[in-house]
C-alpha cells in the first residue's frame, strides 16, 4: 500500500495540480471537499470529476455551513467584485473568514483517522488575491499545531502539510500541471458562473486563470465547453 495523504480537493486547477505531485511522489489519495455553503456550489462537481481523474483511493464531500456566519461574498454577503485590478493586494470581499484553517482543521482529522502524515494544499502566495491564510507563515504555523494538537503528533507521528505550489506563479502551475497531462478542462475556477457553470471571466479568479494560461502559452481548455 502506498503512504496515504489527504489533499483538499476545491474543484480548482491549483488543488487539481498540487493532488497530482502528491500522486507522482507515491501517495495513495484521499481527497477532501467542502462544501462550506459557497455560491459556486458548481465547483463540488468540479472536484468529484478531478478525484475521479486521479483514481483518488477515496473522496469525502463534508458539509460545513459556513454560509451561516456570512462575512464573505463568496457565501452571498454582497456582490462578487469584478474587473479588480489584479496587483491589487488588499483583502478582497470574496475572503472567506477562517476558511483555510477550518479546512485544514477537517483535513487534519481525517488524516489521524486514517493513520495519514500528510496533507497537501494547492495555495499559492504569488497569485493569491490578497488570502492571508494562503501564505507560508500560516502554513508553518498550523503545522506546528497539527504536531502539538493530536494524540498522533504527542505519541511521536509528524504532520507534514505540503504546498508545492506556495512559490509558483499561476502559468507556472499550468506548465507543471501540463507536464502532469492534467486536463484542466476537468476543473472549474469562476466565483460567480451561470447556472449553467459558465465561467463570469471577470471575477478575480476567472482572469489570474486567464492571465495564468496566457503567459504560459497554453489555451485554457475549460472555454471550449462553454
Amino acid at each position: 500500500m502506498p503512504p496515504k495523504a489527504v489533499v483538499l480537493l476545491s474543484g480548482g486547477l491549483d488543488s487539481f495540480t498540487a493532488a497530482a505531485i502528491a500522486r507522482s511522489e507515491g501517495f495513495g489519495i484521499y481527497g477532501l471537499t467542502v462544501d462550506y455553503g459557497q455560491r459556486h456550489a458548481v465547483e463540488i462537481l468540479a472536484a468529484r470529476r478531478v478525484a475521479q481523474a486521479l483514481g483518488a483511493m477515496a473522496h469525502r464531500v463534508i458539509p460545513i455551513d459556513l454560509a451561516s456566519f456570512g462575512g464573505s461574498a463568496l457565501v452571498g454577503d454582497g456582490s462578487v467584485p469584478k474587473d479588480r485590478t489584479l496587483d491589487d493586494q488588499s483583502i478582497p470581499v470574496t475572503y472567506v473568514p477562517a476558511r483555510n484553517t477550518v479546512f485544514l482543521a477537517l483535513a487534519l482529522a481525517w488524516a489521524e483517522t486514517i493513520a495519514a502524515c500528510d496533507i497537501f494544499l494547492g495555495v499559492n502566495a504569488l497569485d493569491y488575491s490578497g488570502y492571508p491564510d494562503c501564505r507560508p507563515e500560516f502554513i508553518e504555523a498550523f503545522e506546528r499545531l497539527a504536531n502539538l494538537a493530536t494524540k498522533a503528533g504527542v505519541e511521536g507521528a509528524r504532520f507534514k502539510i505540503h504546498v508545492p505550489l506556495v512559490t509558483l506563479s499561476k502559468a507556472e502551475i499550468i506548465r507543471l500541471g501540463t507536464g502532469l497531462s492534467l486536463d484542466y478542462a476537468l476543473t472549474h475556477s469562476c466565483y460567480d458562473p451561470g447556472s449553467d457553470g459558465t465561467p463570469c471571466g471577470r471575477c478575480d479568479s476567472c482572469r489570474l486563470r486567464a492571465k495564468g494560461f496566457d503567459e504560459a502559452g497554453v489555451a485554457d481548455p475549460l472555454l471550449k465547453r462553454f
